[in-house]
């Protein structure tokens, strides 16, 4: 039996990390946008050596953050 590979009915499991595309996509945002929230620190972003990437539960909680200061 080939356990390799996980059953269809389950999703596949979340990113830790999102590329500056992904993360874009995942907060609905334009990539521009993305890259003015990130210059001005306003959206959590970590760098591993050259590379920018967005930590997924920090986006989530950036989100929820920000909609609960709506409230």
């Amino acid at each position: 039996m080939d356990t390799s590979h996980r059953p269809a009915d389950r999703p596949a499991p979340e990113p830790l990390l999102l590329r500056p595309a992904e993360a874009a996509r995942f907060l609905a945002i334009s990539p521009r946008k993305l890259w003015e929230l990130t210059n001005t620190r306003e959206v959590p972003a970590i760098r591993i050596g050259r590379a920018l990437r967005y930590p997924t539960e920090d986006l989530r909680a950036w989100v929820a953050q920000r909609r609960d200061r709506r409230s």
